[in-house]
């Protein structure tokens, strides 16, 4: 059953304002589009929205976390990383303060939003700063673990999420920390390494396998930086080759953070589906993955491919 990202991703904010008398709430004119405005009648005071100036944002946001507040930025995944990247950089991740950015519309799954909104480069810029913690949840369940998770830790994080809907996968007591992954699959031909809305399709390609007689290890990659170290090293040994797969630039992104590990613990075949060097377009979701190759289709041939070059 498909649920929404956007409707509990509110619902553990505003469970988690009962928890934190300090946690505060920033969008740049984003609210009622991301379905806030139930937080500004539930805790006046402490919803920020500081109009179409995502910079401004980002200092008011680092700002508050300096004066002791812990304040959650929530926002469009492009218009929270990409636009006030140096606002980022600077204000937050260099004094490594304690600021929280959740972001929405990832990747492809924008859809007929078109290039200008999609995200494909937003792993990429987050993960290669100081200090900062990069997540990607794969369902609303995974959703309200990580935000929680996120809150409990110091430090800045970013939380990387899909547009709206998504498949169940994970019940209820789903855990998450730093530096964690989660093992869905077992088998000894290939590993594959997925995050956000591509650990459905991780799912569905591993099923297509096991019937044509391939057995994959599937993980649940939700924390990319840390990355799951202990674990990638332990499946490349036992399967030899690795599939990634992420709503994302092959540039930088998971597939980049996993091929720059391996390559230097424990050098095998590691195929990146993703987006190749190149924009989007507007459409609709499904549309856009079967044309930038984000299926399950293409991580069958993945890990194909990937076995076929098993030294």
């Amino acid at each position: 059953m498909k649920k929404s990202f956007r409707s509990t991703l509110i619902d553990t904010v505003m469970k988690s304002a009962e928890d934190y008398d300090n946690l505060v709430v920033l969008n740049a004119d984003s609210a009622r589009a991301l379905k806030l405005t139930g937080f500004t009648k539930a805790w006046p005071g402490r919803m920020f929205g500081v109009g179409i100036s995502e910079a401004d944002m980002i200092g008011t946001a680092a700002g508050m976390a300096a004066a002791g507040l812990l304040p959650v930025i929530v926002g469009f995944s492009m218009f929270v990383s990409e636009k006030p990247f140096e606002q980022i950089r600077q204000a937050v991740a260099y004094p490594n303060l304690n600021v929280k950015i959740i972001a929405t519309h990832s990747g492809l799954c924008v859809g007929q939003d078109g290039a200008t909104h999609q995200a494909l480069e937003d792993i990429a810029v987050m993960r290669a700063l100081p200090n900062f913690k990069v997540y990607a949840a794969a369902d609303v369940t995974e959703t309200k673990a990580a935000a929680e998770a996120m809150l409990k830790h110091e430090g800045p994080a970013y939380l990387r999420l899909g547009r709206d809907l998504a498949e169940d996968i994970f019940d209820e007591n789903k855990s998450f920390f730093p530096g964690g992954a989660d093992v869905l699959r077992e088998g000894p031909d290939v590993t594959i390494a997925a995050c956000g809305l591509m650990v459905e399709q991780a799912l569905i390609a591993a099923s297509a396998l096991r019937s044509g007689g391939i057995h994959a290890t599937v993980l649940n990659t939700y924390s990319i930086k840390p990355l799951p170290e202990d674990l990638l090293l332990d499946r490349a040994r036992k399967t030899k080759a690795f599939v990634t797969a992420e709503d994302h630039s092959v540039t930088g992104g998971l597939g980049g953070a996993v091929s720059e590990y391996l390559s230097q613990t424990c050098p095998v075949p590691v195929i990146r589906v993703g987006v190749e060097d190149c924009f989007g377009e507007s459409g609709t979701q499904d549309e856009l993955y079967q044309k930038y190759g984000l299926t399950a289709d293409h991580i069958i041939d993945a890990a194909r491919r990937a076995i076929s070059m098993k030294a």
